[in-house]
């Protein structure tokens, strides 16, 4: 767990160098940060679907994922429970960054892979490798939103653990076929989340979150029928 507890306090400092250095900031330059990070996180989504897109072995698949998971996240209405419940604590425009964020921090290679290498063979790379990354990251959606971006810790604790403690169990599952898929669904979702923030096109990201098990359902599936 020395790995997750690790990337957990990068992103809690980043988290807090980042909302010091906000309060030194003019209100023209924090919205320079705020279409400085909406740019970036379309930068990012689009480099992990232009990175995993060839080597997809089914191309039809983030289609069928997108659509089914946006289906069922739009009737639970997943984008609006995190607004509101965020909204509880901060009149700011947080639940962008903070979804933002969450889905940087939890939906990559390195935060999915980490925890399991760590698990079973006591190899935390991947996860310190990870908290480097998050640490700038975390400070830099500090800056533009605030210390609520720390959160975000608090899900990706969760999310690690999680995997950590099943990790003889998901294992076997975690192809590169697998990881190939739910980065480039992933990558999508980050795309959103930036064209969101630029105020381009509000598409609710959140939303379709579920679309990320469709590919963990299929690969499951193949595995346990064929």
């Amino acid at each position: 767990m020395i790995g997750t507890i690790t990337n957990t306090i990068a992103i809690i400092i980043g988290s807090a160098l980042g909302s010091i250095l906000k309060k030194g900031i003019k209100e023209e330059y924090q919205s320079a940060l705020f279409t400085a990070m909406g740019f970036a996180a379309v930068a990012l989504g689009i480099n992990a679907v232009v990175q995993n897109m060839p080597n997809s072995i089914y191309p039809v698949l983030f289609i069928v994922s997108l659509a089914v998971g946006g289906l069922v996240g739009t009737v639970i209405d997943v984008d609006a429970k995190f607004n509101n419940l965020v909204n509880r604590f901060s009149k700011s425009n947080l639940s962008k960054g903070l979804s933002t964020a969450i889905l940087l921090f939890c939906i990559g290679t390195l935060s999915i892979l980490g925890p399991v290498e760590s698990a079973l063979n006591n190899n935390h790379t991947y996860l310190f490798t990870n908290a480097t990354l998050d640490l700038v990251t975390s400070m830099a959606l500090a800056a533009t939103y605030g210390f609520g971006i720390a959160f975000a810790a608090v899900v990706l604790f969760i999310w690690q653990t999680s995997i950590y403690l099943s990790a003889q169990y998901i294992e076997p599952f975690l192809t590169n076929a697998l990881m190939t898929e739910v980065s480039i669904v992933g990558g999508i979702l980050i795309l959103s989340s930036g064209l969101s923030i630029l105020g381009i096109k509000d598409s609710k990201s959140l939303n379709m979150l579920p679309a990320l098990f469709v590919p963990v359902l299929w690969f499951v599936g193949l595995a346990l029928f064929t």
